[in-house]
């Protein structure tokens, strides 16, 4: 069988790294150390930039792909910029969620940001991943992330709640080591009159342990999954129907 070769920086194969957010900084010193033959071979002897400029010589940066990525591909770049631990996970996901992958980058739009950009779409000037974000909030309304139908509110009741409707948590636990496991808190800035540092120090006091704050995501010490969802909706006062809990990749609610 044929050997892939990944970046030990970034997670994806070399012929991708230029298209990473740590191309330069990490992914080539690491690629120049290692395996200064294939550098050679796919940038050339002079120092690469991840941003090409309009005066820049030929053969200073990556060809253009001639293809969109695949879905192993935008599932890699998905992770390498929001959650790279997950990288080792990804053909078990596309396996879970074959014939159903628009539902799983919609769910992770959601849940971490816009996807980056295909460098296919981003060279042609044409892309469709804006438009899955731009239209991110209709989709969802009918996405049964948690296995059960979803209900929906009255128009005058939406009205009189928006700022409830607009507060959704969406709690994850990912394991270290096969022992070690933290528990990552994504959405506690939505909720009104919270700062995430004082939510941060409340969530370490409770579970004696460390919790930190990173790019508005609220990271805790152990496995305290049901834990904290239910200290999110007696401590913070939101809904146990704005609240989400990551299994395996299915996001069920935890208000049932």
């Amino acid at each position: 069988p044929q050997t892939v070769l990944y970046c030990d920086a970034c997670g994806m194969p070399p012929e991708y790294c230029a298209y990473g957010p740590d191309f330069e900084t990490h992914c080539v010193p690491w690629l120049k150390s290692n395996h200064p033959k294939l550098f050679t071979k796919l940038h050339g002897s002079k120092t690469v930039s991840a941003t090409s400029n309009d005066d820049d010589e030929e053969g200073d940066s990556a060809p253009a792909p001639t293809d969109p990525w695949t879905n192993r591909e935008r599932l890699a770049a998905f992770y390498t910029k929001y959650m790279p631990e997950k990288l080792d996970g990804m053909d078990a996901i596309l396996e879970k969620y074959e014939g159903k992958e628009d539902n799983l980058f919609k769910a992770l739009v959601k849940k971490y940001g816009a996807e980056p950009e295909d460098p296919f779409y981003a060279a042609t000037g044409s892309s469709d991943n804006d438009d899955n974000v731009n239209d991110m909030n209709d989709q969802m309304e009918g996405l049964d992330v948690g296995g059960k139908s979803s209900k929906k509110l009255r128009r005058g009741a939406a009205a009189k709640t928006v700022n409830k409707v607009d507060t959704r948590v969406i709690i994850q636990k990912i394991s270290r080591n096969r022992k070690k496991a933290v528990t990552h808190i994504v959405g506690m800035d939505t909720v009104p009159g919270v700062k995430l540092k004082e939510a941060s120090k409340a969530f370490s006091k409770r579970f004696a342990g460390s919790s930190s704050v990173k790019d508005k995501e609220i990271i805790v010490q152990g496995d305290h999954l049901e834990d904290v969802a239910e200290m999110i909706v007696g401590k913070f006062g939101v809904s146990a129907d704005a609240i989400f809990l990551d299994l395996d990749g299915e996001f069920v609610c935890f208000g049932g």
